[in-house]
Order: C-alpha cells, then structure tokens, then sequence
C-alpha cells in the first residue's frame, strides 16, 4: 500500500519511502540488504572525497542501520561508506537526536522528538508548505534520494506510541 505524500516529482518520489511498492533493487555487498536506487547527481552531491573516485554510473542506496556502507554499486562492486558522505545519514543513525530527518528544511530527529504533538504536527505542515512552494531538493540533499516526509512522519509516529 502507498501513501501518497504531496511530494513533487522533483523530489525524488511520488510517494514516501517508506510506503513506496518495492522497485528494482541490487543487495548490499556488505550487509545483503536490499538497496534503493539512487540517482548520479546525489551521490555525486553528497560524497565527501574527490569525484575521480567515484567509478560507476548508477548506486543504490544500503538502508540498513547496522551497515556502515552508504551507496554501492552492483556492477562494479564499489561502496561509499559512512565516512565519505558529508551529511550524516538518518537511516544509520535513526535515533541520534543531532541527525537530520529532513535535510532540505534543517529538521532533526531530536526537534521532533522533543516537540508537543501540536509542534509535530506544525513540522509536518511546513515541511508540506515547503514542498507544494516546490522549495525542496530531497532528490540531492537526501541521502536516500527521495523524499524524506516519510522519515519525518515515521519519528512522529514512534514519538507518539511511547
């Protein structure tokens, strides 16, 4: 089932990640976790050594916490790891406080955490604003490569159930 999530196509996505239907997908090299692909442009936005370095055409995106691979690529085995990506990554960090959630309207996972659920839910409201004002980028700025309102929602969530 999806959701849709009032991203625009510029965002990397017509629905959230989270509840986006399974699409082609590599495995990690390191953990086996099934990969996301994502484009060029973000990988090449996003990595934190010289671009010389990087050796393939298309890279998937390791979604696993507990793997410290980032991007890799299936046909030539090349991975990208935590240390070479500018941004910290929600999905290996998913519970630090200081990590972005929302890497184009600056939301930590912390700033969710700690707000009222009114607050949450004004987050969530801007980040839409943003979003139908076409003032995201998520399709480069989000390590994932899409949008990232699905992320936001899923903190919010886990807020509320505890």
């Amino acid at each position: 089932m999806t959701t849709t999530c009032e991203c625009s196509p510029a965002a990397g996505s017509a629905t959230c990640e989270l509840n986006a239907p399974p699409r082609q997908t590599a495995s990690c090299p390191t953990c086996g976790t099934s990969g996301k692909r994502v484009g060029l442009q973000t990988v090449k936005a996003l990595v934190s050594i010289s671009l010389r370095q990087v050796h393939a055409s298309s890279f998937w995106f390791c979604r696993s916490q507990y793997c410290p691979v980032v991007y890799f690529a299936a046909d030539n085995g090349q991975t990208l790891t935590v240390n070479q990506i500018r941004e910290r990554v929600y999905q290996k960090e998913p519970d630090r406080p200081d990590v972005l959630v929302c890497y184009c309207f600056q939301y930590r996972v912390g700033d969710i955490q700690r707000a009222l659920p009114e607050a949450r839910a004004a987050v969530i409201a801007d980040i839409k604003a943003g979003i139908a004002a076409d003032q995201c980028a998520c399709d480069v700025r989000n390590p994932q490569g899409s949008c990232c309102l699905g992320n936001v929602q899923q903190v919010a969530k886990r807020v509320e159930l505890t």
